[in-house]
Formats: C-alpha cells, sequence, structure tokens
C-alpha cells in the first residue's frame, strides 16, 4: 500500500474504505461479511475507513468491527455532520454525541460537514454557531481534522474552500466528472491551499465498470496495457498528485484485492500521452448520446443574469448518457437547488455566451431545449417546492 500525507504530515493509505455500501443481511449490515472485507483491507494496510451519519447501520457497524478487533487506534475514521438536519447548536452536539456512540470511540479523525451544495447552506451554519463549536471540539480532541463533502458546482466549491481553513475537503471526481461539481478546477484550487483531498464516486457507481457501452469495455479489453476498466479509472486519479485518497466501497475480498494491487502500483505523474488519448477515446463512446457538446470550461460564464450555463447542459446531458433520473438527480444538485437562482428560463437571448463558447453552441437555443426536458411540469413543482424548503432553512 501506498500512502499520501495530510496537512498535519499524517499518513493516509491512498486507497480508502467507502463504507456507504456495507453487504446487507435480514435488513442490516451483514457484519461477519463486512468484518472479512474491512479486515483484509486492514491488513493490506488501508487505513481510512469513510462513513456518515445517514449510511444505515454503516457508523454502528464499523465502530462493531473496529472495536472488536481492537484497531480502533491504528486506522482513521472520517464520518459525517447531517447539516441538511441541523436546526440549533443543541442538534450538532446531539448528532456528534449519537455518532461517537455508535462508533465506540471518543473522537473522530476526520469530520465532514456533508452533503454542501451552496455557500448558503455553509452561511447557515454559521449562524447556528458551528465556528465555535469546531473550534471547541478540536481544542478538546474530539475531532482531530474538519472538512467538508461537496456536490455542487464549482463556484460554490471555490466560495466554501476559502472561507474557512479547513483541514480536507472530498469531492466526486473521476475521468467523466473532470469539469463537472468541483472539478479540476476545484481540485487544484484546494492543492494549492495545501488542503488534501478526497475522492468519492470514483468509478461513478459502476459507470465507468459494469455499466460502461460495450463498445468501451471492447476497447479497454484490447488495450496492451491489461488494465481493467475500474484500473483505468483509479490509476487516472491517482496519476494526479493533488489526490490523496481515492474512497471504493468493496463489498467483496476480491474487489479488496484487486484495488489493493493497483493501490500498490499506481504512481502519481506516470500516465503517457498515449493513455492519455486512450482514455479520451473510452470517453468519446460514453459521451456518443450526448445531447450538447459542452466540456466546461466555462468560458461562457458569468452568465449577466446568473444562468449556470455548464451546470445545465452537464445535467441534460446526463439525461441521455445514463437515465433521466440522473440527469435531473445532478441537476437539482448543482443548479435547481442553488440558492441563487440559475435557471435556464432566466435567459434574457443577450447572446454574450455564444460569443465565448470554444466549441460554438447555440447556447441560447440548448438552454431552452435543456428546459423542457429537465424541468417537465411536475418536476416544477418539486423543485418549487425544494427551494422553499431550502430558503426557510436557510432563515433560520
Amino acid at each position: 500500500m501506498q500512502y499520501r500525507k495530510d496537512r498535519h504530515g499524517d499518513e493516509l493509505s491512498i486507497l480508502g474504505y467507502g463504507c456507504m455500501r456495507f453487504s446487507r443481511k435480514g435488513g442490516g449490515v451483514d457484519i461477519e461479511k463486512t468484518g472479512e472485507e474491512l479486515m483484509a483491507a486492514y491488513r493490506a494496510g488501508v487505513n481510512y475507513f469513510d462513513t456518515a451519519y445517514i449510511y444505515p447501520g454503516s457508523e454502528a457497524a464499523l465502530g462493531e468491527i473496529l472495536a472488536r478487533n481492537g484497531i480502533r487506534k491504528n486506522v482513521r475514521i472520517a464520518t459525517k455532520l447531517p447539516q441538511y438536519l441541523v436546526r440549533n447548536l443543541q442538534s450538532l452536539d446531539r448528532f456528534f454525541e449519537e455518532e461517537l456512540s455508535r462508533l465506540q470511540t471518543d473522537y473522530v479523525d476526520y469530520y465532514l460537514m456533508h452533503h454542501l451544495t451552496d455557500v448558503a447552506q455553509w452561511e447557515r451554519l454559521k449562524t447556528v454557531g458551528i465556528l465555535d463549536w469546531i473550534a471547541g471540539k478540536k481544542a478538546s480532541g474530539a475531532i482531530r481534522n474538519i472538512g467538508f463533502s461537496y456536490h455542487g458546482n464549482t463556484d460554490n466549491f471555490l466560495k466554501i474552500l476559502v472561507d474557512y481553513d479547513w483541514d480536507f475537503c472530498q469531492i466526486q471526481y473521476n475521468y467523466l466528472d473532470e469539469t463537472t461539481q468541483a472539478g479540476v478546477a476545484g481540485l487544484k484550487a484546494a492543492a494549492e491551499r495545501g488542503i488534501p483531498v478526497i475522492i468519492m464516486e470514483p468509478l461513478r457507481g459502476g459507470k465507468l465498470v459494469n455499466k460502461l457501452p460495450e463498445a468501451a469495455k471492447r476497447l479497454i479489453s484490447g488495450n496492451e496495457r491489461g488494465w481493467s476498466a475500474a484500473e483505468w479509472a483509479l490509476r487516472w486519479l491517482w496519476d494526479q498528485p493533488e489526490v490523496t485518497v481515492v474512497l471504493s466501497g468493496m463489498n467483496s475480498v476480491e474487489m479488496v484485492e484487486e484495488n489493493v494491487r493497483t493501490a500498490s502500483d499506481a504512481r502519481a505523474g506516470v500516465f503517457t500521452a498515449d493513455d492519455r488519448a486512450f482514455l479520451q477515446r473510452v470517453l468519446g463512446i460514453i459521451k456518443e448520446k450526448e445531447k450538447v457538446g459542452c466540456t466546461g470550461c466555462r468560458y461562457c460564464m458569468p452568465c449577466p443574469k446568473g444562468v449556470d450555463i455548464p451546470g445545465i447542459f452537464a445535467g441534460y446531458n446526463t439525461m441521455y448518457t445514463e437515465s433521466p433520473t440522473a440527469g435531473r438527480s445532478q441537476y437539482f444538485q448543482t443548479v435547481a437547488l442553488a440558492a441563487e437562482p440559475s435557471f435556464a428560463s432566466q435567459c434574457i437571448q443577450c447572446g454574450k455566451c455564444e460569443q465565448h463558447c470554444p466549441q460554438g453552441i447555440p447556447i441560447r437555443e440548448k438552454l431552452q431545449e435543456a428546459e423542457r426536458a429537465l424541468l417537465p411540469w411536475p418536476m416544477k413543482a418539486f423543485v418549487q417546492l425544494g427551494r422553499r424548503f431550502l430558503l426557510r432553512k436557510g432563515k433560520k
């Protein structure tokens, strides 16, 4: 196993154990099977285990397995505050104490504000008193490192990143999402500030492995490298020195062993020009069904009316490269539920964006097309309700 250092010089395994998808049995976590898988990873050198308050049974299972094997002090636990459920200062302590109890520990190594999508959510936490609360927990040693996990657009990520002296952050990032969500711009911005970056969804929920188009699978199987689809995705990440840990939800010993082999061999900066060109060919096959040839370069931004052009196009394309549900889910997180409205309907047809688009996309026309696909009338009502809920929370 290889290791990369956190902000304070502690070594973290470049392969982290994602605990959201523990094996299940009889309605709960299969403790015996999960314990075998987790201990196989531990014996291979994995020392970073990522869970969250809302992962059903995950914190309790992780705590039991670590306690049963007497290895708590040898590993790093990352878990998350359900910030979307926080109403007041008292609820911060209530959630945190419950998590410590589940995990059978008196401290958390890496604690995250879970699932931030907009800077407004972080601002709301500050009005509740989160800054003093964090300072107190860090002073007592109950929290060793503080960070946030993120699912919004690049602009809001950058605002959150510079608003506080974070110890680390966690983003969704893979060769399909290089220019969406926090993206490569967010990754590099964090690295420039010396902030370690933890990667989630490196395989895009299987999209880059078993859900690849058949033509892409054939291309990968015929490549002289001999790497599997999962290896290509993981090695692409570890080739970037700005990446600290890559999380993998491993629910078989065989998967653990395969990922450990890759993590033991992968190095930063070894991808060749041919390797990158090859992944571009794979990416081209994945994107054949895209509706808009947007690369996420953001030359069209900022829109004078606040329209999130790249975010809208990303969701629109995902509807056709993955599924309508996946596309709309992405759109809701990055565009529809942002504190500041950024809908395509705000476009005033000024054409400024089209003057700067390197791809020559008829942006005004495509925005209207995307709006119709992403927001059929039942979805509009759902978005309105979601925004009312979000704004109501923001005022508390």
